[in-house]
């Protein structure tokens, strides 16, 4: 990795891109520095660094010409950023997203609002109370969409499908091999595919889709909770809640309360979200376990809930 590359992608997000994009990712980042700068002059920007990093893209923060602070965000698959712009707009009326000032759809580029400081709930460490999670939720879950719209989103089993293939993948490669079962995610898979198949009718919502406190802002007392990364899809909204009942969590009765709190906020039954939630279970044990944290509370919690439900 070239110097002037390392100014924007360190080895750990280089990885990332590179396990999710393969081999071609390195040729797109040997030409980053040169497409970031192309970006810069199109859109008048000084870019300031590197912001946290997802695993899809990588995301600069910049300054306008009128000093107004903002973000560059650049994928190897410029249908992503297409996409990601689509959703944003989408959901631009409720301000829990944040606003799309620009897009390079040959380019997969986008230039985005920077909310407060950057900082997410997964960086303060302090899981929100569940009325403010549950505010968010509603605001996205409820925005109007069309005929054309609704049919513009994948079902959320769709995304089901791609996640547990993803940490199957996870799982057979690093040290969850060892301390979770592949028949734990075939039947953590199973659960989530059926509940996924049960609600693709008109009371299926727009779903973030990936809705972590790693993809969520502290947009301050006007703006409130902010989504950003969405992967957006169309289904049950007891799934947008899933990791807020389990994110810190290290007792099921921590999480059955969290549950009762949170569902009643954006209109699922209880005993729907915990559903999720259990079916969702065994993706975190694998993510605890390649973490080296399979001696947690945490990772006990997540196989007693994939083995036993919630």
């Amino acid at each position: 990795m070239s110097d002037l590359t390392a100014q924007f992608v360190d080895d750990r997000q280089r990885q990332r891109l590179l396990r999710r994009f393969g081999t071609g990712a390195t040729g797109w980042l040997a030409g980053l520095p040169a497409l970031v700068e192309s970006l810069a002059e199109q859109w008048k920007l000084t870019v300031e660094g590197p912001a946290p990093h997802g695993r899809t893209s990588v995301v600069l923060h910049c300054r306008r010409l009128d000093g107004s602070p903002a973000i560059m965000k650049i994928s190897p698959d410029a249908g992503l950023g297409v996409s990601e712009a689509r959703v944003l707009r989408l959901w631009a009326d409720t301000r829990r997203v944040p606003e799309v000032w620009a897009v390079d759809e040959e380019r997969g580029a986008l230039l985005l609002e920077a909310i407060g400081d950057g900082s997410t709930v997964a960086m303060t460490g302090t899981v929100p109370p569940m009325a403010e999670i549950g505010a968010l939720i509603a605001d996205l879950h409820a925005v109007p969409m069309s005929s054309r719209e609704r049919m513009e989103l994948n079902p959320l089993v769709s995304r089901v499908g791609f996640l547990f293939d993803m940490w199957e993948r996870r799982r057979t490669e690093g040290p969850a091999a060892d301390l979770v079962p592949a028949s734990l995610l075939h039947h953590g898979h199973a659960w989530a595919r059926a509940l996924a198949n049960g609600s693709d009718g008109d009371d299926a919502v727009p779903l973030h889709g990936d809705l972590h406190p790693g993809n969520v802002l502290d947009g301050g007392p006007e703006r409130g909770l902010v989504a950003v990364d969405p992967r957006a899809c169309l289904g049950d909204p007891a799934a947008d809640g899933v990791d807020w009942v389990l994110w810190r969590s290290q007792s099921a009765e921590e999480a059955r309360r969290r549950a009762a709190e949170l569902a009643p906020a954006i209109g699922v039954a209880e005993k729907r979200l915990l559903e999720w939630c259990s079916a969702f279970a065994p993706l975190f044990a694998v993510a605890f376990a390649d973490r080296g944290r399979g001696d947690t509370p945490e990772f006990r919690l997540m196989m007693e809930a994939a083995s036993a439900g919630l």
